[in-house]
């Protein structure tokens, strides 16, 4: 049976907790064992090579060198690594290590919660595969993105509030190799309310079976 740790806490209006407890519901669904832990201790004392999915879900917060050395040695050694929005995006912003793992990283969010399309730039892949475009609200992350990093949907950036960001195209769901592991982003989950949205679910969800062991 596959095992899973999954890491909540950090910007309370995410309501990192809630969402942990959607996603260990569904994670559970495929069988899976779910851990769900709610302090940033459990990535130095627990055994992260001993879980096939870690998915971080703590907006901000900061980890030492040698704990992104720990986190880093086990997707390397082919944990998967999975997550959403800030709690992926933008967790440890000190730390260049877990930022270069994730390839892409939050530096704005112009229009803050808005509606915007969501374009599936790789019909064929697995993760997507009969998925259409959508529609979300959200807030529209604006990142800093590794090149290397295979996309699987895009957004496009209008001119609100900032006029030279309009047509802006936009990663928002990607996944890379790392090492012997994979690694699956989805910028897509503001809150629990989102988990409510068909394709933002089922994206999600594939994305975090694909990454793990």
């Amino acid at each position: 049976m596959k095992r899973a740790l999954i890491v909540s806490g950090g910007y309370a209006p995410h309501q990192p907790e809630a969402c942990g407890e959607i996603l260990r519901g569904l994670l559970e669904a495929e069988g899976m064992t779910v851990r769900h832990r709610l302090t940033l201790d459990a990535y130095d004392d627990e055994d992260l090579a001993g879980y096939d999915l870690i998915v971080p879900n703590w907006t901000v917060g900061e980890i030492s060198v040698p704990t992104a050395k720990r986190i880093w040695a086990a997707v390397a050694g082919g944990v998967g690594l999975g997550g959403f929005h800030g709690g992926m995006i933008d967790a440890f912003r000190n730390s260049d290590r877990f930022r270069f793992i994730a390839g892409g990283s939050y530096v704005a969010e112009p229009g803050a919660i808005c509606r915007y399309r969501v374009t599936i730039a790789a019909g064929g892949d697995p993760i997507t595969e009969g998925i259409g475009d959508f529609d979300y609200r959200s807030e529209q992350y604006y990142m800093h993105m590794d090149p290397a990093v295979t996309v699987l949907a895009t957004t496009r950036f209008t001119a609100a509030p900032y006029p030279w960001l309009e047509g802006v195209a936009m990663p928002v769901v990607w996944k890379k190799p790392f090492g012997l592991g994979r690694v699956f982003v989805s910028a897509l989950g503001h809150g629990p309310q989102e988990f409510d949205h068909p394709q933002m679910r089922r994206i999600l969800l594939r994305g975090l079976l694909w990454a793990c062991r």
